[in-house]
């Protein structure tokens, strides 16, 4: 196999992590969360989502937590966005890039946004036009790649429709989801041997939950065909509520401690992300499912929980 000297991670734990916890985390402790996490030396942070809060109730302080965060300087600060409302709404907020997202398969489309993939496309295409008229990027989200919770498998026929319309509408990078953690290394190796042969991998990220646990081993297939962008949430927290028994994100303690002990460069402070992850675990108050997170913590006999 072949591994890259680097990789890009790009951490979605302050909004696909938290968008479906049940305890409400105040917006002081989102704020020092990011906070901790700019400080990690990540360089791409999604810190929160734009969408209406009675469809997300824990991204209801969204304004307040993109206004209230310490910005540090070559860190990109990504907010996802549903509607033009949303977009203005972010833009006041002064975030570097806007995400839009939607799936591939047409009944979590619709179960998610309450529109036809088709119904989408025009929404999409305005708000990427009016992010790209004030020099900021787009990043775009397509769902459910490698399966849906409603229909099973997914055409590759669509997602390659749907991903060919968003690079046409002028996003700067696609991130292809295992929204509901089904996929096996075979069909990743499948699906990217297709798509590959239409994008450039340098504008593909992989966004795996981990719900079966087969995150990891599908990181290392997409790695060895190219692709050195990842979405990942610290401590693995996340779901999606709109995928039922989604788990969350692949955990980017576990995906840090892989990539680090083969020698790949991440630029990330895995110490750093600990007393992160020690500071999001007491607040949300359960045990974050990082495996690596819990090994570090065991054998540390619990100094990170005392000192943060």
């Amino acid at each position: 196999m072949k591994w890259p000297e680097k990789i890009t991670i790009k951490e979605v734990g302050p909004r696909d992590g938290l968008q479906n916890e049940k305890t409400f985390i105040s917006t002081e402790d989102k704020i020092a969360w990011i906070n901790q996490l700019s400080e990690s030396g990540l360089k791409h942070i999604e810190i929160t989502s734009f969408v209406h809060p009675k469809w997300i109730p824990a991204l209801s302080d969204a304004a307040a937590v993109a206004a209230g965060i310490t910005k540090v300087p070559g860190v990109t600060y990504t907010a996802l966005v549903p509607n033009r409302h949303g977009l203005e709404r972010a833009f006041q907020a002064d975030i570097d890039e806007a995400a839009v997202f939607m799936s591939a398969s047409e009944t979590h489309n619709r179960k998610n946004i309450n529109k036809t993939i088709d119904e989408t496309f025009p929404v999409l295409r305005d708000l990427i036009r009016e992010t790209l008229s004030v020099g900021k990027a787009s990043r775009g989200y397509v769902s459910t790649v490698f399966g849906c919770p409603y229909e099973g498998n997914v055409d590759i026929d669509s997602v390659i429709r749907v991903s060919e319309t968003l690079f046409d509408m002028g996003i700067a990078e696609l991130s292809l989801g295992d929204t509901i953690g089904v996929a096996n290394p075979k069909q990743v190796q499948e699906v990217l041997d297709v798509l590959l042969k239409r994008f450039p991998a340098d504008k593909i990220a992989m966004h795996f939950h981990d719900t079966r646990g087969t995150a990891l081993a599908n990181i290392l297939v997409s790695l060895d065909m190219g692709i050195t962008i990842f979405d990942s949430s610290l401590g693995g927290l996340g779901g999606c509520p709109y995928a039922p028994g989604a788990a969350g994100n692949v955990a980017t303690n576990d995906l840090l401690y892989m990539l680090h002990g083969m020698g790949i460069h991440t630029g990330v402070d895995q110490e750093k992300l600990l007393h992160a992850s020690c500071f999001i675990q007491e607040k949300i108050g359960k045990t974050l499912p990082s495996k690596s997170f819990q090994a570090a913590s065991a054998q540390l006999g619990g100094k990170h929980e005392k000192t943060v």
